[in-house]
């Protein structure tokens, strides 16, 4: 069924349970009360027969107590710890401040549960190598963890790598951001101690599509440009920046995001920007060639259920051989969406979605998926993570502003 955009969007953000939950169901522990953890898992959980929601707990139980009432949480727990040693609890979401991602991930690999991590997945490089190296996750029936990368299981993802050659783009540029009325001052982004920032924020997002889309790591951070608060507990935490990396071959990729973005929100985009290539074409004379220069743009990719589209713009020349003079220039556009894969078509067009399928859903799935043993068609690896992490230590040392405080927690 095809939905308007509205109807779509309503469904999409008020779930509804439609079948019920299964024996075998996953049973998760929520760690804190955080607004984001009803679009990682309260939402899609409603939609998933193997997920239940068992218990939350928070620094302030009345809040617990709260966020249980209203999302149909059975338990509320005192502390953390108390959820992680409940052997009736699988799996563990860690939507916390960015500074305590580490060592409550750790606690629950620890403690032999499936931990599903909001991004950015830590703090920096540092304690991605001793989270993501753990030696639990060598041992037979390890736990499995996932940095909440949602924009990556999306079907407009998948169809927009689909029409990019990584080997050709020559340039990618980014953009993404949040309004200056959604983030006060006093937002945990804008908190040093909590590993706050805008690259640690929305860039991080932008930091993964330029790796995804060049398909390898950035050799360099050549520069940037960040505006940052300077006193107290917001120092050295960037609101707004711009990056420029370096990939092999002296290729460009940009990253633009901001938490002080104007009043009314913009998309999110992404330009991948192809070099000149010939196209065979055996209706040509011998002596000439066609050449084509492709860009692609995703639009609206971080929440692509609100909107979405992928603009291909292609340029083409027919061209002598013999001296390079252009005979004839023409363009080629053409748009694209995909909110289920089956539209998005490809080799995973008869995997299943809906319309009203927010990215958290398909990313539910998946984590589902590798939790039962089954195939993945998409996933965030733990070797991902730890690049991602390095990216960007890359940017903040090149910004001045410093890596983001390694936690004084100790892993036994």
């Amino acid at each position: 069924m095809s939905w308007t955009p509205l109807d779509r969007i309503i469904r999409g953000l008020n779930a509804k349970q439609t079948e019920p939950k299964r024996k075998d169901a996953l049973k998760f522990g929520v760690l804190g009360a955080a607004n984001s953890a009803g679009w990682t898992l309260m939402n899609p959980a409603k939609l998933h027969p193997e997920v239940i929601v068992q218990a939350v707990s928070a620094r302030d139980r009345k809040r617990a107590e709260e966020y249980a009432k209203a999302n149909g949480i059975p338990e509320v727990r005192d502390t953390y710890q108390e959820i992680l040693d409940d052997p009736n609890i699988d799996c563990i979401l860690v939507p916390l401040p960015n500074s305590l991602h580490f060592e409550w991930a750790v606690k629950a690999i620890k403690a032999g549960k499936h931990v599903l991590l909001e991004k950015p997945s830590v703090s920096n490089s540092i304690e991605a190598n001793i989270l993501f190296n753990l030696p639990e996750f060598s041992s037979p029936n390890a736990p499995v963890i996932l940095e909440a990368f949602h924009y990556r299981f999306h079907p407009v993802w998948a169809l927009f790598r689909s029409l990019i050659t990584p080997a050709d783009v020559v340039h990618v540029d980014t953009f993404s951001m949040i309004p200056w009325w959604m983030v006060t001052k006093e937002h945990i982004h804008f908190n040093y101690n909590l590993s706050g920032g805008a690259m640690m924020g929305m860039g991080t997002y932008n930091f993964a599509a330029l790796r995804l889309i060049f398909d390898e790591e950035p050799e360099e951070c050549i520069s940037v440009d960040a505006k940052a608060f300077t006193e107290g507990k917001h120092h050295d935490c960037d609101h707004t920046f711009k990056a420029k990396f370096r990939f092999s071959g002296d290729r460009i990729g940009e990253a633009y995001s901001t938490l002080q973005g104007p009043t009314f929100w913009k998309p999110s985009w992404a330009t991948a920007t192809h070099r000149k290539v010939v196209v065979p074409d055996k209706s040509l004379p011998a002596g000439q060639e066609k050449m084509v220069t492709r860009e692609v743009t995703v639009h609206g990719w971080i929440h692509a259920i609100f909107w979405h589209r992928i603009d291909v713009k292609e340029q083409f020349e027919i061209r002598s051989k013999e001296d390079g003079r252009v005979l004839k220039k023409w363009t080629e556009s053409k748009s694209h969406k995909a909110y289920t894969f089956k539209q998005a078509g490809g080799q995973f067009k008869d995997l299943p979605g809906e319309d009203t399928w927010m990215s958290f859903k398909y990313q539910l799935d998946e984590f589902v998926n590798r939790v039962k043993g089954r195939e993945n068609r998409y996933w965030v690896s733990r070797e991902d993570s730890v690049l991602q992490m390095k990216m960007i230590d890359m940017a903040y040392e090149k910004s001045g502003l410093g890596l983001r405080p390694t936690s004084t927690y100790k892993v036994e």
